[in-house]
């Protein structure tokens, strides 16, 4: 079973096109994705609908916020989750339409468990909010803690880094593993990275391929120029949503 792991879309069209041509050529059977369908990019009804197409997604603090009233967000995020709710409830889209988005994310879980697997946004401690980040393996309590959470593998997104963690408190960049990962007896957490918003320095679209005990890390280009664009032409989004497209941070 090939699966494809994409998370962190953020409303981003062009960069979740882009990753779906790249997981029909690579065989996928299946898709999952992680959360965070919405939220700072300026098409959220196209990617909800191309999200609504896989075979399972989890509940992303993003799609959370646009959901309820956003807590712990900066004002350029809260800024975009108003806008994004408006254009969920737009009488641009139909009656019908509004309604199945509205239905699909309010049904979103929060965690996936499958064969030992976790599937989860922010972590096994926090799956909406808690952010792992590479700078964590020198916490050791932190990640003994979430570590203990976790039956064998954990896949997750939130940070938009991506790469594997281990028990033994190493974090492991795609580009160290050449971009792939066997998995093994020992507990891991690999962050899938992020198809619409890439934190690590490459601006590429990132998701994950997991196949049987293999994780690939895929990056893919996409047309980030007419991404930034979009966003540069609603004033509701800030502009620095669109510029960080460009250097991928």
């Amino acid at each position: 079973m090939k699966r494809a792991l994409v998370s962190d879309i953020h409303a981003n069209l062009e960069g979740l096109q882009a990753v779906l041509k790249d997981i029909e050529a690579q065989g996928v059977d299946e898709i999952y994705c992680l959360g965070d369908v919405v939220g700072y990019g300026p098409n959220p009804r196209e990617c909800i609908d191309l999200i609504m197409q896989c075979n399972a997604c989890i509940l992303g603090n993003h799609d959370q916020g646009a959901l309820f009233d956003p807590e712990g967000f900066n004002s350029g995020a809260e800024r975009a989750i108003f806008w994004t709710r408006d254009q969920l409830e737009s009488a641009r889209g139909s009656p019908a339409d509004n309604a199945r988005r509205w239905d699909f994310l309010g049904e979103l879980p929060r965690t996936l468990r499958q064969d030992g697997c976790l599937y989860v946004h922010g972590s096994a401690r926090n799956p909406l909010n808690e952010y792992v980040f590479p700078e964590d393996v020198y916490n050791q309590k932190k990640m003994e803690k979430i570590f203990s959470l976790i039956e064998r593998w954990c896949f997750q997104g939130h940070t938009h880094v991506p790469g594997v963690f281990t028990e033994g408190c190493r974090y492991l960049s795609p580009d160290e593993i050449d971009f792939t990962y066997m998995l093994g007896d020992e507990k891991v957490m690999v962050n899938v990275g992020s198809v619409g918003q890439p934190r690590d320095g490459d601006n590429r679209a990132c998701y994950v391929i997991q196949e049987g005990d293999k994780v690939t890390f895929r990056r893919v280009e996409y047309p980030f120029a007419t991404t930034i664009e979009k966003i540069f032409n609603t004033p509701e989004l800030d502009n620095f949503l669109g510029s960080r497209l460009r250097e991928g941070r």
